[in-house]
């Protein structure tokens, strides 16, 4: 059956999977609108592009499914590229479909007219690409979905001019029975074989688990019975948080980055770092620390490429690689091989990181173990660029990884609130709670009307410090008079009450936490209002 390819693209992501579109609809971009309907896709209207980016972002990490959006040609792709490059370096799959105009060489003046639209996309997406035909969009998006599921999943992006949109084209190539997408690589069985002959050697062997891991279900067991069998340390990186039971003797928690794990890091003798990058916002420091055998495994060659320090570097599935090992160590049992790791000294610690981190940024530890004290172990949590998750993503233990969601490598301000909006929707009855700070709520504010429109039960914490007090810290350790750190601020709750949310302002951490648990059962959104002066 012939349609216009817009409706054809609409018609085979459903075909693919895909159940939800974010974007927003333009004079440009209108033919992708023909059969989202007709496809039976739930559509997602943002009241910004950049909205529409983030909520397809939160949904793909609540969900594991691909985050699709329609966005319009030149200001509409723009307007997305902030998310595009927050997915990119957080490894999120999303899928960013756009229109484009037919012909910008020769003529000048049009609307939304950009010099190469498709060249400043690809600058933060994994690829860009224009389909020239139906044929090559059918190919694009069957490419990105296979890409998503056999390598590090990362932002793309397809182009469309308005005369291809509209043109009449033949169906999209039908699923084959039994079709299945590409696989991750994994690593060689022999080479897990001869890392265990070393591993059983060692007298402080330690791993190192990043946001790679958390994608399979039963990362966490998997991990358990590797730590159990082998009594190593471990350490994640804050995305890596959850894949290890927090009363795990050995477990050095998320704090990674403190200047002390350099040291404790230099006395392991055995090194496995999985599915992390060890970039500067895992740890704010050069290097690692490990002195001795030093493994790296990845799906990403890039990244094992790059460190040149490895004493082996493993190309794989992280989850697929601590199976492999877990089978190799079948003939070991739990607690068989000793360690010189000392529980009590790692104890001990943990809770000097955990004054530290308290005394860097007062007052927040309190508020956030209140928080915790009542959202449950299974609720999902996006945090925005603010100093209340600098310190909770620190010191809140984590029962299950893919829990807590934050962008961490772009860091852009504004994620928080439109991210939950799509992992709410992608989750449904389940918990979803954002966190955001007095500025970075600002910037996409308005996308407070989809979660009331859409009556998501979603409690909103707004840290509110009265300015920019991460930037003002930075500025007098580095001897700056504070400048340009405070703005007007909104009587916040009356904004919210302005778009028909609810909205709380508790003066102690009672109050907060009840406004929190009747949150969770509102019809629509809560805003909740906490400021420094709750304690």
């Amino acid at each position: 059956m012939k349609r216009p390819l817009g409706a054809q693209i609409s018609h085979m992501l459903k075909d693919r999977g895909v159940d939800t579109i974010f974007g927003i609809p333009g004079v440009h971009n209108v033919e992708m609108y023909r059969g989202i309907e007709e496809a039976g896709i739930t559509h997602v209207l943002a009241r910004h592009e950049q909205g529409a980016g983030f909520m397809a972002d939160g949904y793909a990490r609540a969900t594991g499914k691909p985050g699709v959006a329609y966005v319009i040609t030149g200001p509409g792709l723009c307007n997305i590229m902030t998310p595009m490059g927050q997915a990119y370096s957080d490894s999120v799959p999303m899928l960013v479909i756009s229109s484009c105009l037919d012909e910008v060489a020769a003529k000048k003046g049009q609307l939304h007219q950009m010099k190469d639209q498709r060249a400043a996309a690809e600058t933060v997406c994994d690829w860009s690409e224009e389909a020239k035909t139906a044929e090559a969009a059918y190919q694009l998006v069957d490419r990105a979905f296979g890409e998503f599921a056999s390598a590090r999943p990362r932002s793309k992006h397809i182009q469309l001019s308005i005369e291809v949109l509209g043109t009449l084209a033949d169906k999209f190539p039908a699923t084959p029975v039994g079709r299945t997408l590409p696989e991750l690589p994994v690593v060689e069985r022999t080479a897990v074989t001869a890392l265990v002959s070393v591993l059983a050697n060692s007298q402080k062997p330690l791993l190192v688990l990043g946001g790679g891991v958390i994608r399979n279900t039963e990362a966490k067991n998997i991990v358990a019975r590797v730590l159990n069998r082998t009594n190593a340390a471990v350490v994640t990186t804050y995305a890596g948080r959850g894949l290890v039971d927090p009363d795990y003797p050995l477990d050095f928690g998320a704090f990674l980055a403190k200047e002390e794990m350099e040291e404790t890091i230099g006395q392991a003798d055995f090194v496995i770092v999985v599915g992390s990058e060890l970039a500067e916002v895992d740890m704010w420091r050069d290097k690692l620390g490990s002195e001795g055998f030093r493994v790296r495994v990845d799906i990403d060659q890039e990244i094992l490429s790059s460190d040149t320090e490895a004493s082996a570097r493993l190309c794989g599935d992280g989850v697929d690689f601590l199976m492999t090992l877990e089978e190799e160590l079948i003939g070991f049992d739990d607690n068989s091989i000793e360690t010189l790791w000392n529980k009590d000294e790692i104890a001990r610690a943990k809770r000097g990181w955990r004054a530290e981190t308290d005394a860097d940024r007062a007052g927040i530890v309190p508020i956030a173990d209140a928080l915790r004290e009542v959202v449950g172990d299974e609720v999902r949590i996006y945090s925005d660029m603010t100093q209340f998750a600098y310190v909770a993503k620190e010191i809140w233990p984590m029962n299950r990884p893919n829990l807590w969601h934050h962008p961490y490598g772009f860091g852009t301000l504004g994620y928080a609130l439109p991210a939950a909006i799509g992992g709410k929707i992608g989750v449904g009855d389940a918990p979803v709670i954002a966190i955001a700070g007095d500025y970075g709520f600002q910037y996409t504010v308005q996308e407070l009307g989809v979660a009331v429109e859409l009556g998501l039960s979603l409690p909103i914490i707004l840290w509110d410090n009265g300015k920019l007090k991460e930037i003002e810290d930075c500025m007098v350790n580095s001897q700056i008079a504070p400048n340009a750190v405070q703005a007007l601020n909104p009587d916040f709750c009356k904004l919210a009450e302005a778009w028909g949310a609810h909205s709380a302002h508790p003066k102690t951490l009672v109050e907060m936490q009840d406004a929190v648990k009747a949150a969770f059962d509102a019809s629509g959104p809560t805003l909740i209002y906490v400021t420094p002066d709750i304690l």
